[in-house]
C-alpha cells in the first residue's frame, strides 16, 4: 500500500494552490480554510489529508512554508488574528514560478544575514520564523489549556462564550448531558434569540466524523444549533459531517480559532505594543474583482 504522505506535495508546489486557493475563497482565508480548499483542489485522498506533523497536518506544515515564501515575495500576507490574504499584486498574479520565489527569498535573507551584526538574532528558517512571528505564544497557550483540568476548560470555554455575546450560559450536569457540556442563548440582532448547546474537547488528537454525529444525536430535542470547541484540529470528514444538508448546522472552532478568540477578547493574553492606525488604501484595491 502506498504511503500517503507521498500524496502530500512540497512546499514550493503548494505555491500556486495556496493562492489559488485565496482566490477562489474571495482573496483571504483562515489557515484552515485554506488547507481544505487546497486538499480539495488537488483531490487529495483523506489519508493524505491526515497524515500528521507534530500538531500539525503535513499538508498544513508543508501550506505554513509555501505562505511564508509567498509573504516574503510580496503576494501574500497575515493578520495577527490568523487570517490570510492576498497582497495588492498577489491580486494581480495568477500564477508564480516556485524557483523565481525561492530564489528571491533566499537572496533575501543571505542579504539579512550579511548585514546582521555579530551576537544579532537572525530567524532566516521559513518556518521557525513564522512560527516567532505567529505560533510561539498559540502553541504557549495550547500548552496550557491541554494541562487545565476538564471543568477549568469548560470554564474557560463558558468565558469565551459569554465574552462572545452569549447569556444564559451554563454547564450541564456531569452524567447526565448525554455528550453536551453545557448550553447558552445568542441573540441574533437584539431580536431573535436561539438556544445552543456547545461541546468542549480538550484533545491533542484530530477530531473526526464520529465526534461531530454523536454530539449531533445528543443535540436532538433539545436545540437546533450545535457548537464544538476543540484545542485540536477537525479532520476534513468532521468538517463536511458538521455542515451536512438536511442535518442541524454545527460550528466547529478548531484549536486554532479558540487561540484567535482568546486573544480578540483579552483572555490569558496581553498586548503590550502600542499600536498606532494607519489607512492601508492598497489593502481596498485587493477587493476589486
Amino acid at each position: 500500500m502506498a504511503d500517503p504522505s507521498s500524496e502530500v506535495p512540497k512546499y514550493h508546489d503548494l505555491m500556486n494552490p495556496a493562492l489559488s486557493a485565496l482566490r477562489a475563497l474571495g482573496g483571504s482565508a483562515s489557515i484552515a480554510e485554506m488547507e481544505v480548499k487546497v486538499a480539495h483542489d488537488l483531490d487529495l485522498s483523506d489519508e493524505a489529508q491526515e497524515v500528521a506533523y507534530g500538531r500539525m497536518t503535513l499538508l498544513g506544515y508543508r501550506l505554513a512554508w509555501a505562505r511564508f515564501y509567498l509573504k516574503v515575495f510580496g503576494l501574500v500576507t497575515n493578520s495577527r488574528r490568523g487570517v490570510w490574504a492576498l497582497t495588492a499584486d498577489g491580486a494581480k498574479v495568477e500564477t508564480v514560478d516556485p524557483k523565481e520565489v525561492r530564489r528571491f527569498v533566499s537572496d533575501t535573507y543571505r542579504e539579512r544575514r550579511e548585514g546582521t551584526s555579530a551576537g544579532e538574532n537572525l530567524v532566516d528558517e521559513p518556518v521557525a520564523a513564522e512560527a516567532v512571528e505567529q505560533t510561539e505564544w498559540r502553541e504557549e497557550i495550547l500548552a496550557i489549556l491541554l494541562s487545565l483540568d476538564p471543568v477549568a476548560f469548560e470554564n474557560l470555554c463558558l468565558r469565551i462564550l459569554r465574552e462572545s455575546g452569549f447569556t444564559e450560559v451554563s454547564v450541564t450536569r456531569r452524567g447526565s448531558d448525554g455528550g453536551i457540556d453545557g448550553q447558552g442563548i445568542v441573540r441574533l440582532q437584539g431580536l431573535v434569540s436561539l438556544p445552543v448547546v456547545f461541546q468542549a474537547k480538550r484533545w491533542s488528537t484530530n477530531v473526526g466524523a464520529p465526534v461531530v454525529r454523536d454530539f449531533r444525536g445528543a443535540m436532538a430535542g433539545r436545540a437546533e444549533n450545535g457548537l464544538i470547541l476543540t484545542t485540536a484540529y477537525f479532520t476534513t470528514e468532521a468538517r463536511n459531517e458538521a455542515t451536512r444538508p438536511g442535518t442541524a448546522l454545527i460550528d466547529l472552532v478548531d484549536g486554532d480559532r479558540l487561540v484567535g478568540l482568546m486573544q480578540e477578547l483579552n483572555l490569558g493574553t496581553l498586548t503590550e505594543a502600542v499600536e498606532r492606525v494607519r489607512v492601508d488604501k492598497g489593502f481596498f484595491d485587493t477587493l476589486d474583482p
